[in-house]
């Protein structure tokens, strides 16, 4: 009988405890995606918010196996600041949370029109209290600092929003993406590839 090789073992052992810090695990010869069962909750502006933002993260909770629904305040097409256009799967008052394991809140200019409505903010502030990843990028942490969730927290924004956050109690950091328990924010378009990587990594955790 062929003795097994120990390295081989230790190695194989290894990568099962890797984890979410592989993209993918091979298992009977399938690819086992780290966000296969994961929903995520991707809200866009009804116009005008930044496409690479939304794109960039998109394409990597895709690639990952995660189910994305995409809302908005309007079921018309939305056209981003540089010209995609998305067609939103569900308005923002249909949403339950309790369907998602992370909410997203994507920038541009059109999402100050979530920073005082009120169904925005009882979104984010349900997904906290359910224990979701709650994310936002660009201008868009100022709805979740007008929701009262960022008081106290650590956060970025884009730096023409540094004073409402501030304002609200946020703690600003200048880093490009920052975490402070499920809340995950970000400064701006340069940080969405980050900002989806870190969400992905979080999500691993839940």
């Amino acid at each position: 009988m062929k003795t097994v090789n120990t390295s081989i073992i230790f190695f194989l052992l290894s990568i099962s405890l890797l984890g979410c810090t592989e993209k993918t695990i091979q298992k009977k010869g399938e690819d086992v995606t780290m966000l296969a069962g994961k929903n995520i909750l991707m809200i866009i502006a009804k116009s005008n918010f930044r496409d690479e933002e939304f794109e960039v993260p998109y394409q990597l909770f895709k690639k990952e196996g995660a189910k994305i629904i995409i809302a908005s305040s309007s079921l018309n097409i939305s056209k981003g600041m540089l010209g995609k256009t998305i067609k939103p799967d569900a308005l923002l008052s249909q949403i339950n949370i309790d369907n998602f394991n992370a909410v997203i809140f994507i920038g541009g200019s059109g999402a100050s029109e979530y920073w005082n409505d009120p169904t925005a903010h009882n979104i984010a502030k349900n997904a906290i209290i359910k224990g979701k990843i709650l994310a936002a990028i660009c201008i868009a942490p100022v709805t979740l600092a007008n929701a009262g969730i960022l008081s106290g927290k650590k956060a970025t924004v884009f730096s023409s929003e540094i004073g409402p956050l501030r304002a609200k109690g946020a703690i600003l950091s200048n880093k490009d993406v920052e975490i402070d328990g499920n809340i995950i924010t970000a400064s701006g378009p340069t940080a969405a590839f980050k900002f989806g990587e870190t969400i992905i990594k979080e999500l691993c955790k839940k």
